[in-house]
């Protein structure tokens, strides 16, 4: 008489999309062993190993045949350690340790120790936000990043301390005694929070000690005004000027003046985050940042894969905030091309031979760069004169590539600060609180004005619809990007992004919509001559 087929629910993660992995055990007439089959990396193949153990530690050890496990759908590959929990459950459920009821109606996921014990998978908030998306209404977790699963509001978390308490979960035996419990749901109107190890909300009136403020910025008012039209917009910049100016400075204070992340960039945010080795305890809130090193590779900052899974670049894990790279043209050029297609379209495109992947990568960007190798030139408030030669100047500046250099919409020259801007004269510094409101209104009625579309702030908006009948300006107003564009110092492309710069502008002023002062002034920021 063959033995019945036992099956456990799992979750397979490809970047941070999930799917459904059925995991299936069947005893044979064989000597006693075990072998996994469907697409297993050598973390997945090694389970039967822990299986095995476990089990036995836990006092349920497996039938003494040969147990076959089967990860369906077969042709999917599967990477980690996350299924030990389901290949055990069903491997138990084949030997008849427990019913096989709640076992396909529940995502499954855990590392198996030796000794039974339970431990977070990479990935979880991710993997839990996929089960609750293919419709599971309950997920099993390990006790110790129970609340990182509890995050995902609209499904049941049964939390298990060890292998014993899952199996005595599956039985029905009471929660008291058993090493189970199920977490509570988050209220719903429960505000969103930073991850673990960041600085508590607080006070909103009040930012915690030692933040990042724009008010650190000395001497740069119009840089600020114009990081301050970036943030209302969510606009790329780049920042030209010789070291010391404050270009890095600026890039690092560009988060603290962006709004708070909505519920829908918090939860996405967070899964990416759970992509790393420690749990979560709270929602991501606040935009991420990520400034990575000009030696880094094009898989560091794009992401890349390969048969044990996907690796998210630094462009996914700054998804809904900033990705600063300082010293841009230190990068090699093929890296910096290689940002021209997730800016427009806001997802990163994985393909391998047997792999196939489509990560977030919403990003503001905002890149850093001196004039020329040594940094000194066309700078008059230096001393030491610039030693580069002309050729020099313009290759350098010129591995940042036209179709790169297209995408940016707000181009400042940034200038080292004089001594006589340090004395106590100077004008009030307004701080990333205040800013961050002003963005904020900025933010709202853009929003009200793009009510019914797919877009939410004019970074997002298309030439068509910016030049359509929704949002066409007189063409008295626009006469001036208008000349620029017949003189050819405005792209089709540039020209689109100066008119998203000027809404900006206006919805920083509270005007209805952009008049000739903001396109000129958008033309201005752009980089553009003005006629």
């Amino acid at each position: 008489m063959s033995s019945p087929v036992c099956r456990a629910a799992a979750i397979a993660l490809t970047g941070i999309e999930g799917t459904t992995v059925m995991v299936e055990a069947a005893l044979s007439q064989q000597l006693p062993g075990m072998a996994i089959i469907g697409l297993p990396d050598a973390a997945l193949a090694e389970a039967k190993l822990r299986v095995r153990t476990a089990t036995a530690q836990a006092s349920l050890p497996l039938a003494d045949r040969f147990v076959l496990i089967n990860l369906s759908p077969a042709a999917l590959p599967k990477q980690g350690s996350g299924f030990d929990l389901a290949i055990a459950l069903a491997a138990l459920s084949a030997s008849r340790h427990l019913p096989p009821g709640r076992l396909p109606g529940t995502a499954h996921i855990g590392e198996l120790g030796l000794d039974g014990g339970l431990r977070r998978p990479t990935g979880l908030l991710s993997a839990v936000l996929a089960a609750k998306s293919l419709g599971f209404e309950r997920v099993m977790v390990p006790a110790i990043c129970s609340a990182e699963a509890a995050l995902v509001p609209g499904i049941e978390v049964v939390a298990v301390r060890d292998l014993a308490g899952a199996v005595a979960w599956h039985r029905g035996d009471p929660a008291d005694r058993a090493g189970w419990w199920l977490e509570p749901r988050p209220a719903r109107s429960a505000p969103l929070a930073r991850a673990e190890g960041s600085e508590p909300r607080g006070d909103p009136d009040r930012e915690p000690a030692g933040a990042p403020d724009m008010a650190d910025v000395i001497g740069q008012p119009e840089a600020v005004e114009a990081l301050t039209v970036a943030a209302a917009g969510r606009h790329h910049v780049s920042l030209l000027g010789p070291p010391g100016a404050g270009k890095t400075l600026l890039a690092t204070r560009l988060p603290s003046i962006l709004p708070d992340l909505t519920t829908e960039e918090s939860l996405l945010a967070s899964s990416i985050a759970s992509l790393g080795d420690s749990s979560l305890t709270r929602l991501v809130s606040r935009p991420p940042f990520e400034s990575p090193h000009h030696t880094a590779s094009a898989v560091a900052i794009i992401g890349g894969g390969d048969s044990s899974g996907v690796r998210p670049g630094a462009i996914t894990r700054a998804c809904h905030g900033v990705l600063f790279l300082d010293e841009a043209p230190e990068l090699p050029r093929s890296v910096l091309d290689a940002l021209r297609q997730p800016l427009e379209s806001g997802v990163i495109e994985i393909h391998r031979s047997h792999l196939r992947a489509t990560l977030p990568a919403n990003v503001q960007l905002v890149i850093a760069a001196n004039p020329c190798p040594c940094g000194n030139a066309g700078s008059p408030d230096t001393a030491e004169q610039c030693r580069c030669s002309p050729s020099v100047r313009v290759r350098y500046l010129q591995r940042i590539s036209g179709p790169l250099s297209d995408r940016i919409d707000l181009r400042l020259t940034v200038r080292r600060v004089s001594t006589a801007l340090l004395g106590e004269s100077m004008p009030r510094r307004l701080g990333s609180r205040e800013l961050r409101e002003r963005v904020t209104l900025a933010r709202d009625r853009a929003a009200a004005r793009l009510t019914g579309t797919p877009w939410r702030v004019n970074g997002e908006l298309p030439g068509t619809w910016l030049r359509g009948s929704a949002a066409r300006l007189p063409r008295g107003d626009t006469a001036v990007l208008d000349r620029a564009l017949s003189r050819g110092a405005l792209t089709l492309r540039g020209y689109d992004r100066a008119l998203r710069v000027a809404w900006t502008i206006a919805d920083l002023e509270g005007k209805e919509r952009p008049g000739r002062q903001e396109l000129a002034r958008a033309l201005v920021l752009r980089g553009g001559a003005m006629p």
